[in-house]
């Protein structure tokens, strides 16, 4: 193999040779899935922002935390946490939310109860718009995920109709200024737009 057919290769692979080592660059996806949920009994949810789940985008597997974390920071949503989603339904009104899954895989119902079911696994990674309900409906033992927030943004948890301050916070979050994943150029910036 030819050294530019060996990078483009690398590349593809999120991968890049540099220094004599290979390193890890930025995240890739082989596929990215947008939808909009709506209102569904007490979770708001978010008629707004979509949500967007890149699939595939980082490498998976036992620590690998701090590969997302540095993804998530170098595009300005600082990381809070590690661990994984509650099994229970419930949202936040007080930030946007990107969800890294780096290791194993769940069943995630989102929008609220009788919503939308996806499949995750290590390597995918999700962006919740405020108000988007969440809740893990099984999960393996090797599941683990990182949570990151824009700046200035955390998270609380409910599991009630909103009251008019939370749903008028969840409406008035400062605007993110670039994708978790993919920078100030990503599918967030496309996807995403201020009503």
């Amino acid at each position: 193999m030819n050294r530019r057919d060996f990078n483009a290769l690398l590349a593809g692979l999120g991968l890049t040779f540099g220094e004599g080592t290979v390193r890890h660059a930025s995240a890739t996806t082989s596929r990215v899935d947008v939808f909009t949920l709506r209102a569904n009994d007490w979770v708001p949810n978010n008629l707004d922002l979509p949500v967007i789940v890149y699939r595939n985008a980082l490498e998976a597997g036992p620590e690998r935390e701090a590969v997302y974390e540095d993804l998530f920071s170098r595009n300005g949503w600082p990381p809070q946490w590690r661990n994984g989603v509650y099994p229970f339904h419930h949202y936040h009104s007080l930030g946007h939310e990107v969800l890294g899954f780096s290791n194993g895989s769940a069943r995630l119902m989102l929008g609220g109860p009788n919503a939308r079911t996806v499949e995750v696994r290590g390597g995918d990674i999700a962006v919740l718009p405020a108000g988007t309900g969440h809740c893990n409906l099984g999960s393996d033992t090797e599941f683990t995920v990182i949570g990151a927030y824009p700046p200035n943004q955390s998270f609380d948890i409910l599991r009630a109709a909103p009251t008019a301050e939370q749903s008028a916070r969840i409406h008035g979050l400062p605007f993110p200024k670039t994708d978790p994943v993919q920078g100030a150029a990503g599918i967030l910036a496309r996807e995403w737009h201020p009503s």
